[in-house]
């Protein structure tokens, strides 16, 4: 049994612990308020650009455009993933990985975050390009990103571009989700961060009353069209840097909220070790007192 000096030091060590995990949630709290609530703002706009896409693909003859193509087999295929510079995030990177681990090792990668660079240097992949991880992405930050694609897949280099990320649900649950980008293949409304089953209905539902609105475009349906493209690709990339932002501060909140119960569990369960091996010691030297005691009579 450990001496009651060890036990009040791991007390105190843990109780340290306690204090610093629960400083970490707190900042993890308040970033993940502002993460979320930019994560919300963009839905609507991107929606919006989905539908007014998908009307102009519905009733376009024949598109010609170099970020339009017929979904086929890919044989030089380029992965986008989106992670995390820091750890202490729970499962969330490990669950993402998991789904990167399952593309083919040919294949091109380019990341964002130390963690998804991390990954393809160990597991010896081809890294085509790294960018880094900014903490309130702006959308002509994400925009170099998704330039740099744009132009490796109209030049040739790669045939398809296909991003990882964690998609943000609720505080709770982060979805790992791999979302082909290019070439722009069927469009439909954006559906990132539906959390429940009502909540879906009711978009599709009005999905299905927007369905069949005519819209009047100026100066062609085709010009308008072809300018939207590469902004529905920049826009795209944008909005899943903010899901995957809004998913990680979540999930370091609930990590580090659960780390701080867990450590007051333990300081707990030693208090009530110490007390025991206290006692314990405090009744032999009763015992020894008491058995000094006949031995003299």
């Amino acid at each position: 049994m450990p001496s009651t000096r060890d036990i009040r030091r791991r007390i105190k060590s843990v109780k340290n612990t306690s204090q610093i995990t629960k400083a970490m949630q707190m900042v993890a709290a308040s970033k993940m308020r502002t993460a979320q609530e930019s994560a919300y703002r963009g839905r609507p706009y991107a929606e919006g650009m989905n539908k007014v896409l998908s009307s102009l693909s519905r009733r376009a003859e024949d598109i010609k455009h170099p970020l339009w193509g017929e979904a086929t087999d890919s044989e030089k295929p380029c992965y986008l993933i989106i992670s995390t510079d820091k750890g202490l995030c729970g499962g969330l990177n490990t669950n993402l990985f998991r789904e990167v681990l399952k593309a083919p090792e040919s294949a091109q990668f380019v990341t964002i975050g130390r963690r998804g660079r991390q990954l393809i240097a160990k597991t010896g992949r081809n890294l085509l390009a790294d960018f880094p991880l900014v903490e309130k992405p702006t959308f002509q930050q994400s925009k170099s990103i998704s330039k740099f694609l744009i132009d490796k897949f109209t030049s040739g280099e790669f045939d398809s571009v296909s991003i990882f990320y964690n998609e943000f649900v609720n505080t709770l649950v982060q979805k790992p989700t791999q979302v082909p980008v290019l070439p722009i293949q069927q469009l439909s409304e954006f559906k990132a961060g539906i959390g429940n089953e009502k909540e879906a209905s009711a978009q599709e539902a009005k999905k299905d009353a927007t369905a069949d609105l005519d819209y009047i475009y100026e100066p062609s349906a085709t010009e308008v069209r072809d300018e939207l493209f590469p902004a529905y690709v920049h826009f795209q990339i944008y909005q899943m840097l903010l899901e995957a932002q809004a998913s990680e501060h979540s999930a370091r909140m609930v990590a580090m909220k659960n780390a701080t119960e867990n450590a007051k569990n333990l300081v707990d369960d030693l208090t009530l070790e110490y007390n025991k091996a206290r006692q314990t010691a405090i009744t032999n030297e009763i015992l020894e007192i008491s058995a000094a005691q006949l031995a003299m009579e």
